[in-house]
């Protein structure tokens, strides 16, 4: 009896590590960021015609909203941005690339929980970086709220996390109050008289920390979630930082077709402090060729 008890248990506990093993999701979501704040600087700007103000609406509403695929099991998971073929015309150059790069798209975000690391393959003006380094630790608060989000009833968690100085979505622009006197104009004079040119980085503030409020659901079991979150007892169906938000919008369990969840593995690697700094120092040069006379005017926003 006792033989016939110990195989039964045996046979559940191996029937359990296989359905964990061969357990797999996929969550769509969609991503948006305000650009309020953004359109209101080439308003009342005579040098930009409707034209170019169409195109630059166009460019932006393609970098601030887009759709991302998770593909998750309980240990790790593949974050991904849904490839589109772009229109005609639609490729854009210069500050649009860059700042494109720094949106949260391209690549791979591969996340292991259990290991607490991921892994990122980043192109950043033309360079592969494979980013290494620990999942950053969200110190959750549980609120108590409820609600639900495509039939799964979620609760909602906030945290404080100090923002990233890499991403563009956490930039700000200056009040008019802290802005140079003629910042309206992206144009200073040197003291010879000749024109100085000014970058629109001068014109943005970045926040020193804010608040993430998410909403996840322990019917699904799995300590996942869009980008680098994570940390919560549940899938993380959304995100809010106050100005961008991740959305999902389908959630696919158990599909028949499976999928690779691998880091990626090409590109330079660096730690997530020195791919900070190249970007940083990458923003000031672009900033600093722009101050000297004559040198060209502002980060331009298309072409090349």
């Amino acid at each position: 009896m006792k033989k016939i008890a110990l195989t039964w248990a045996l046979l559940l506990s191996f029937i359990c590590v296989n359905a964990q093993k061969d357990f797999q999701g996929m969550a769509v979501y969609e991503s948006k960021t305000s650009t309020a704040d953004f359109k209101k600087r080439f308003e009342g700007n005579k040098d930009i015609t409707p034209d170019m103000q169409k195109m630059i609406e166009e460019r932006m509403k393609k970098m601030f909203e887009k759709t991302f695929i998770l593909n998750f099991d309980k240990q790790a998971s593949i974050y991904k941005e849904e490839e589109k073929l772009d229109a005609p015309g639609q490729n854009g150059g210069g500050g649009f690339r860059m700042m494109s790069s720094m949106m949260g798209g391209g690549g791979t975000y591969y996340k292991n929980v259990k290991e607490k690391a991921y892994t990122v393959d980043k192109e950043f003006m033309g360079k592969e970086f494979l980013v290494k380094d620990s999942l950053k630790t969200y110190k959750w608060k549980m609120e108590g709220e409820t609600r639900q989000i495509g039939g799964y009833n979620c609760y909602k968690a906030t945290c404080v996390v100090p923002t990233s100085k890499t991403d563009f979505r956490n930039f700000r622009p200056k009040k008019e109050g802290d802005k140079k006197p003629d910042s309206q104009t992206t144009e200073t004079k040197n003291a010879d008289g000749t024109v100085k040119k000014t970058s629109f980085l001068d014109e943005i503030d970045l926040p020193k920390e804010i608040t993430i409020t998410a909403w996840y659901t322990p019917e699904i079991p799995v300590n996942q979630g869009p980008e680098g979150y994570w940390g919560l007892p549940g899938l993380i169906l959304e995100v809010n930082d106050g100005k961008t938000i991740i959305l999902c919008s389908k959630v696919v369990l158990n599909s028949k077709d499976k999928v690779e969840i691998k880091a990626p593995n090409n590109g330079k690697q660096v730690t997530q402090s020195e791919y900070d700094k190249i970007v940083i120092k990458k923003m000031e040069d672009m900033r600093d060729s722009n101050q000297g006379p004559n040198r060209g005017g502002p980060m331009r926003m298309g072409g090349h």
